[in-house]
């Protein structure tokens, strides 16, 4: 089955989406003709380099256009024409734009770099981010994963040599009293001064 063709513009167009690209254009053209001063010759040229370095049109339509605006250049504004860039036509004989595919081409280059040089940052940052985690857990220093666990044994220690120690004077001071030894506190002695 033949592809179905469309007509547009006075142009035969292999789909629709190219019969809508050449309308797109007609209206750009349509109010680039209705806002440009064709009078100011820099205007008009930068215009016309701006719309050939931007890839502004793309269709038969808008080639058109660039192709009466650089014979009015050249015509009426007294361009020569080495002073006024050709109309540059990017297609294959079958169909395909050069342009395009040597885009795409270098699309898919930067794109398989791109994507070489993401992989390799994001196994780095998951190696360096178990690291941490790694050593985090293993420090006995304060962290902030296991600060509460590092200060309440630091403080459980504390609190069991404290009671030791207590308990130790407790001892020595039972078995004093148990000796007959008077101890003095600190008030007695002062009463007696």
């Amino acid at each position: 089955m033949a592809a179905e063709r469309v007509t547009a513009l006075g142009y035969e167009f292999a789909n629709i989406d190219d019969a809508v690209l050449a309308q797109a254009e007609v209206k750009k053209i349509d109010y680039l003709k209705a806002h440009l001063d064709q009078g100011d010759a820099d205007t008009v040229k930068a215009l016309y380099d701006k719309a050939i370095d931007d890839n502004f049109f793309r269709s038969p339509v808008g080639m058109n256009f660039l192709s009466e605006l650089r014979e009015y250049m050249i015509d009426t504004l007294d361009f020569t024409e080495d002073e006024v860039r050709p109309v540059p036509i990017y297609l294959l004989y079958d169909g395909n734009s050069r342009k395009k595919s040597d885009a795409k081409k270098e699309e898919k280059k930067e794109k398989v770099g791109f994507l070489f040089v993401s992989v390799v940052l994001n196994i780095a940052l998951v190696i360096a981010v178990i690291i941490m985690f790694w050593i985090a857990t293993n420090t006995d220093q304060p962290n902030i994963i296991n600060y509460e666990t590092v200060l309440t044994d630091k403080y459980a220690t504390w609190e069991q040599d404290l009671s030791t120690r207590e308990s130790r004077v407790r001892e020595a001071e039972k078995a004093l009293k148990e000796n007959g030894v008077i101890i003095e506190t600190q008030e007695t002695s002062e009463n007696g001064d």
